[in-house]
């Protein structure tokens, strides 16, 4: 009785951890940039955290998004719970002890009718089934984990779309700005033309809808802006005031990497990306699923001694041995076979479809890379000749061979210019994102930095607040 007792003192208790919707609202409302353990995080993972007044970077964002992302806990959660079907998969099944008393009234000459014997349900496992269930609990943990690599990509990449969002928005604010300054002062000179009766009214009326076009664009990026910032928060996991007054760096989207087309960077993505290595993962759980169900076909055995003390026969001591096995005449666990077998085919069947998706995928992400860094290449040449135009006439306009009309003019085209040069480095930079996530290289994203995404957590502490 005493070991009963000791065996159940250290069994496991429940305790409760309720879950509020006020709570979690005030803890997400609460969280700021400044927060001291996202500040902790960042120097445990060797990136120093901004100084007041200091721009926050593409790698300081990752790492915050990480600290706060809730698509990432859920996925660092579904990992620990299958970590957990680990240690269940390995456990031994408990014995059990049987304890039927008996009465026995017809027994000449006893003190006492009473019989209590004492049988055990010792089960042992046969065909290496916990192996089997072992190695099946093993690979699903790790398509889990890979999963959450997989998730922490995807962060990674919402955060630098955000980040792009954003600097696409201020850039254009103000080539905006500039143009709008540049055509005011077309329409300025062009009125006092039609003052003088040198034009029509038609060329300054359609100076005029060509500077309404643009202030008009000039309040639709202002409006993105303010859309980017929404969706910057999004991508950290933090409310919209948490960014009030904080400074972003674009440096990340001045240059264009090329090694990331290099043919041995996508072939290790074919063999590395998170969502391959997931699904040869689960197809190596389907295997061993498998395994566990053809093991299935072997009975187990299970091991029965009693003892019984009967006081009516003189003291007697009965001893007994038992030993039960299934016979499987009425079925050999064909159908939970079968359903493996076809579970197995399934796993390979999709295996074949994510590397065929990520070769797909990385194929076109490189193709639209190249394409777009070639646009880049024709719009800055197109910019060049612009600005040596703009020279050109700024030239004449001094010596007196040109009114400052066309000086004006030419102010305008090359602003115009340059938002073609903006639009077609955003494009390059959206098609380098998507390639970025394509082949999930370390020069992307390091190892280390991917670690941090699968460790980082939000205590408790945080949704508690």
């Amino acid at each position: 009785m005493a070991s009963i007792v000791l065996v159940l003192g250290g069994c496991a208790r429940y305790q409760t951890r309720p879950l509020s919707s006020e709570q979690t609202v005030r803890a997400f409302n609460d969280r700021t940039l400044e927060n001291p353990g996202l500040r902790t995080f960042l120097e445990k993972n060797r990136v120093c955290a901004p100084l007041p007044g200091q721009a926050w970077d593409l790698k300081q964002l990752t790492l915050a998004a990480f600290y706060y992302k809730p698509q990432l806990a859920e996925a660092r959660a579904q990992l620990m719970a299958t970590r957990a079907g680990k240690v269940s998969a390995g456990e031994r099944p408990n014995p059990s002890l049987n304890v039927l008393p008996g009465y026995d009234s017809q027994i000449p000459g006893a003190p006492s009718p009473w019989i209590v014997p004492l049988t055990m349900d010792w089960p042992i496992e046969t065909a290496g089934k916990r192996g089997y269930r072992m190695a099946n609990a093993r690979h699903l943990a790790e398509a889990a984990r890979w999963n959450l690599v997989g998730v922490v990509w995807g962060v990674r990449g919402g955060v630098r779309s955000a980040l792009l969002g954003l600097y696409s928005a201020r850039r254009t604010q103000a080539l905006l700005a500039r143009q709008v300054k540049g055509q005011t002062k077309v329409v300025h000179m062009l009125q006092g033309q039609l003052d003088a009766g040198v034009i029509s009214s038609y060329e300054v009326t359609q100076a005029r809808i060509v500077l309404d076009t643009l202030i008009l664009a000039q309040q639709t990026a202002a409006g993105r802006y303010a859309q980017a910032r929404v969706a910057m928060a999004a991508a950290l996991g933090v409310p919209t005031s948490a960014l009030e007054g904080v400074r972003f760096s674009f440096a990340p989207f001045k240059t264009f990497p090329r090694r990331l087309s290099e043919p041995q960077v996508r072939q290790r993505a074919l063999l590395n990306r998170a969502d391959v290595r997931a699904g040869l993962a689960e197809y190596a759980a389907s295997q061993s699923a498998l395994q566990l169900q053809i093991a299935g076909q072997y009975p187990d055995i299970h091991l029965g001694p009693g003892y019984a003390y009967n006081t009516g026969s003189a003291g007697d001591n009965q001893w007994s041995i038992g030993l039960t096995v299934t016979l499987p005449i009425l079925n050999q666990n064909q159908g939970a076979i079968a359903q493996a077998e076809a579970n197995r085919k399934l796993a390979a069947a999709h295996f074949l479809s994510i590397q065929s998706s990520a070769i797909s995928q990385i194929e076109s992400a490189l193709a639209a890379y190249r394409w777009a860094l070639q646009g880049v290449a024709t719009a800055r040449g197109l910019l060049k000749n612009l600005k040596r135009q703009l020279v050109l006439v700024a030239g004449q306009v001094k010596a007196g061979e040109a009114a400052p009309l066309a000086l004006a003019s030419a102010q305008v085209a090359f602003n115009a210019g340059a938002r073609g040069q903006l639009d077609a480095v955003l494009k390059a930079q959206q098609a380098l994102g998507r390639l970025e996530e394509a082949v999930q290289s370390p020069l992307t994203l390091s190892t280390a930095k991917v670690e941090a995404g699968e460790t980082a957590h939000t205590t408790d502490k945080d949704l508690e607040k």
